[in-house]
């Protein structure tokens, strides 16, 4: 995914940026932490319980640049579904009023009919509500990979796998495989399965297409499939199977 073009900030943004970023220093489990934090469009969702300020994800996040395609009647099946999430945490508005920001109930109570509408949800504390660091915003592997570039899906098992297990490894060309285990941590089986990678790599046609699908012709420009699922398993002397688990072997004294 590509970043969206330079743009100037709205005052809703702005508004959701400050109070995004008070609601996050109130937390000490946050995901995503440590600071600093970008404010990613991502449908975040801040609620207070007993407990304190919690951030949920509504079904859909609006980025800014996809604002331009985005249909009313769609974005405002949003609102309806942030606003009963909100209802169940009756304290969350009055909340977001004593940290200063006062548009809250106007933007759930308003149907969204309108561009300008669908660019105020856009830029509100009900979309742009999501603290990520720069790296985990928009980076590009090897250095980082951000939820702009990447699917969240693989990125997701960044922030959920074992420290000593590395998720993105690389070919002998420098470009960027994911791969993940096929047994339980302690089986002493080595194999990974690769879930992603770069087009340009070897290892793009270890990928296997959804059930039914048919091999890619392999260009310059496509991804290459592999036709049966074995073929996205590695073994355990393979170069990337050996950097996906080098953190658990033993070191040499």
């Amino acid at each position: 995914m590509a970043d969206h073009p330079q743009r100037v900030d709205s005052d809703q943004y702005k508004a959701s940026r400050a109070l995004m970023l008070k609601l996050v220093d109130t937390t000490t489990d946050w995901t995503f932490a440590p600071a600093p934090y970008q404010d990613h469009h991502g449908g975040g969702v801040w609620v207070k319980d007993t407990n304190g300020w919690l951030c949920l994800f509504l079904p859909l996040g609006i980025e800014w640049s996809a604002q331009f395609c985005a249909d009313p009647a769609k974005v405002d099946q949003v609102r309806l579904c942030a606003a009963r999430v909100i209802a169940a945490f009756p304290d969350t508005l009055p909340g977001y009023v004593e940290f200063g920001y006062e548009a809250g109930e106007q933007l759930l109570n308003t149907p969204i009919q309108t561009a300008e509408q669908v660019s105020d949800w856009t830029d509100s504390i009900f979309n742009a509500s999501v603290p990520l660091p720069a790296g985990i915003h928009s980076g590009v592997l090897p250095t980082a990979a951000g939820y702009h570039h990447y699917p969240k899906p693989i990125v997701d098992i960044d922030h959920f796998r074992f420290d000593d297990f590395n998720l993105f490894v690389e070919d002998d060309n420098g470009l960027s495989v994911a791969v993940v285990p096929v047994a339980p941590r302690g089986s002493g089986d080595g194999r990974v399965r690769v879930l992603a990678a770069h087009p340009s790599s070897p290892y793009a046609s270890h990928l296997v297409p959804p059930s039914g699908g048919r091999r890619a012709e392999t260009t310059g420009h496509t991804e290459a499939l592999a036709v049966e699922a074995e073929g996205a398993i590695l073994a355990p002397d393979d170069k990337l199977a050996q950097q996906a688990f080098r953190r658990q072997q033993p070191q040499l004294a």
